[in-house]
């Protein structure tokens, strides 16, 4: 092949790139979005009528931030995967992935250097109306502990603070401030 041949080829090679990108901004494809981690799954789009139980809203480093429609008992790796995946950007090591969504709550995704997100005021519990299992989808609060709160409740009356939670046996000030995000008092 001559030099000619070769420019042409390499001409065409790129005209036929640039038409690709062109079309993808054009039609709205987010070329550099892909998830950074293996997250697959069904993605049902907003405004679909399914046969599912929950509305979520998903927001912050997700491909498709909105509002989407989620089984009973959906974790927030299901909310993602449901919004088109994770961006390049998103810091999943921030994230309880396995946590379960509650309706009506959000999802909120943080972008690399923006930290720890606080929970939502829709996922925050009533500290006094929460039940063992309420307190188990708190980090760090297991069975036993979220078992231990409630006893504790029920034999000395309601929280007046958040502070009241250091007399529960297993809870210090770094448990405390750990969950301090998501809880409430009324």
């Amino acid at each position: 092949m001559d030099s000619t041949a070769k420019n042409l080829s390499a001409t065409v090679a790129g005209l036929a790139a640039l038409i690709l990108i062109g079309a993808a901004i054009w039609f709205g494809l987010d070329i550099g979005s892909t998830p950074t981690a293996p997250l697959t799954g069904e993605v049902t789009p907003v405004g679909t009528v399914v046969d599912r139980s929950m509305i979520v809203h998903v927001a912050g480093a997700v491909v498709r931030p909105g509002v989407v429609s989620l089984p009973d008992g959906a974790r927030v790796v299901d909310a993602i995967v449901a919004a088109g995946g994770a961006q390049l950007d998103a810091d999943l090591d921030n994230v309880d992935l396995a946590r379960t969504v509650k309706d009506g709550s959000t999802v909120l995704i943080p972008a690399f250097g923006s930290g720890p997100q606080p929970a939502s005021a829709a996922d925050r519990f009533d500290l006094n109306g929460a039940d063992a299992a309420a307190y188990e989808t708190l980090p760090g609060i297991g069975p036993v502990l979220a078992q231990r709160i409630v006893a504790y409740r029920d034999e000395h009356g309601p929280f007046e603070s958040l502070e009241d939670l250091l007399d529960v046996p297993g809870i210090g000030e770094s448990k405390l401030s750990e969950i301090r995000v998501a809880l409430n008092v009324p």
